[in-house]
């Protein structure tokens, strides 16, 4: 039931894990030697410390928490953030404050989620001409109320 990832923790927290038994992110935590204050529109990018080897056709997905997206204005900045099973560099959050106070990332303070997940790779096939569908070419909010 579970897929083995190799990683190496250079952090001074625990590696990420589960919060609960059904969870599908782990969190991922700061991994400063001091705090870092965030300003009002400010971002950053925050360690974590971690460094993963995914197994060819998964991504870890970096998400906000949504518990300091509501409470704090704090969010991932490319949300998700993807990161390659070829890569093998840390593991690292674009942060940014989104609200009007200064917020504090102390050194531990879990940041954001990540979420490993497969994904397809597509070959393109050149037409010129698209299949019909009921909502075609209709985008920003042509499927709401009207």
């Amino acid at each position: 039931m579970y897929m083995k990832v190799q990683i190496i923790n250079k952090s001074s927290f625990d590696s990420p894990s589960y919060a609960t038994p059904l969870s599908a992110g782990m969190d991922l935590k700061a991994n400063l030697e001091s705090p870092v204050t965030l300003g009002p529109l400010e971002r950053t990018i925050v360690p974590t410390g971690i460094y993963i080897a995914l197994p060819e056709g998964y991504e870890a997905q970096v998400r906000p928490r949504s518990g300091l997206a509501a409470k704090k204005g704090i969010t991932v900045l490319n949300t998700p953030g993807t990161i390659d099973a070829d890569y093998r560099g840390e593991v690292c959050v674009i942060l940014v404050n989104l609200s009007n106070e200064p917020f504090v990332i102390a050194p531990g303070e879990r940041i954001a989620q990540m979420v490993v997940a497969k994904h397809e790779r597509v070959e393109w096939e050149e037409v010129s001409v698209l299949s019909e569908t009921q909502r075609g070419a209709g985008g920003f909010g042509s499927t709401g109320v009207k």
